[in-house]
Order: structure tokens, then C-alpha cells, then sequence
């Protein structure tokens, strides 16, 4: 077997990639086509992106730090990778008529939420790196929004497409916790 495959077993990714496919395939199902929903639609991201955040560690942490590859590369693929599908699959719903959010709401929301996946993975350990985009969805949906620039920056998920403080704490999150992730791991 090649690297990647056992990689990929190790790290749960068919699984993970099943989890994703059910929560679109829900929304396709359940959703009424051309209803445009920004908190459905990050509901979705974060549901896909802790599907993927399983496997941002593997059953031994020891033996990850002592391996004699180079983990930081894996380890920022892995994560943009997770990224990458959550936003995809989304978009791929658009093909059956349901139209959540703008792309470029998908794309910023995937990014933050990934990244902020990664950061509690370093933070909290893999098992726990779902807290950090479920706990931002949680305060995102249930406190009201506020107005200005603290608003878009607490509120970054749900905020229209182009709004630069958005996208700017989005991109921060992303580039942040992948940092941290691919460089430290994630915590024991």
C-alpha cells in the first residue's frame, strides 16, 4: 500500500468523506431549491468541516512527533484539503437546484471555519478541534449581529459576500491555524 492510502485509513478520511457526502445529500434532499440561507449554509460548512477535523490527528501523537518525515507539509494539505471538500460539496448542491449562499460566502466560510478546526487541533487535541468552528457558529447564530467593523469581524460567517473585515478574519483564521497545526501538531 502506498503512503497515502494508509495515510488517508489512518486518518479516517472515508469516513469522513461519508459524513460530508450525508450532510449534503440532506440538504439537497431537504432544502427548498432557490432559497438563499447564509446560517443554513454555514450550518452545513461547519458540519462538514468537524466531519473532517477527525482526522486531523492519528491514534498516536508520540509516534507522530518522532516520525522521520516531514509532517509540516502533510499536516497544511490535510487541512486545506478539509477546506477544500466542505466548500466543494456545497457548491456540488448547487448542480440539484439549492443554492444556499454565493460562492464566494462558501469559500470564505470553508476557509475560517477550517482554520479554525486546525487551530483546535493544536489547541485542544483532534478529538477536540470540532469546538472551535461548532462554539463561533454558536455565539454567530444566537447573539445578534452587531453593526461596524467588531460586528463583521464576530459575525464573519453570516456577513454578505465582500465585506473586507469578513473576509480578512476569515483569511486570518485560515492562514493562523494552519500555521499553528501544521507546525506544532495537534496536542496530546
Amino acid at each position: 500500500m502506498s503512503w497515502l492510502v494508509l495515510y488517508a485509513r489512518s486518518r479516517q478520511v472515508p469516513v469522513s468523506a461519508a459524513a460530508v457526502a450525508l450532510v449534503t445529500l440532506a440538504v439537497c434532499v431537504l432544502h427548498s431549491p432557490g432559497t438563499v440561507d447564509p446560517g443554513m449554509a454555514v450550518l452545513v460548512l461547519t458540519a462538514n468541516v468537524a466531519a473532517g477535523s477527525v482526522g486531523l490527528g492519528g491514534r498516536d501523537v508520540v509516534l507522530e512527533r518522532t516520525a522521520a518525515i516531514r509532517w509540516v507539509p502533510r499536516r497544511a494539505a490535510h487541512v486545506l484539503l478539509i477546506g477544500g471538500c466542505a466548500g466543494a460539496a456545497l457548491l456540488a448542491a448547487r448542480a440539484t437546484g439549492v443554492d444556499l449562499a454565493p460562492a464566494e460566502l462558501v469559500v470564505r466560510g470553508s476557509a475560517g471555519l477550517v482554520g479554525l478546526a486546525a487551530l483546535g487541533a493544536a489547541l485542544c487535541g483532534a478529538q477536540f478541534a470540532w469546538t472551535l468552528p461548532t462554539g463561533w457558529l454558536a455565539l454567530t447564530l444566537l447573539v445578534p449581529a452587531r453593526g461596524g467593523t467588531v460586528g463583521e469581524v464576530l459575525s464573519w460567517m453570516i456577513f454578505p459576500a465582500g465585506t473586507t473585515a469578513s473576509s480578512w478574519t476569515a483569511a486570518v483564521l485560515l492562514v493562523t491555524g494552519t500555521a499553528v497545526y501544521a507546525m506544532a501538531g495537534p496536542r496530546r
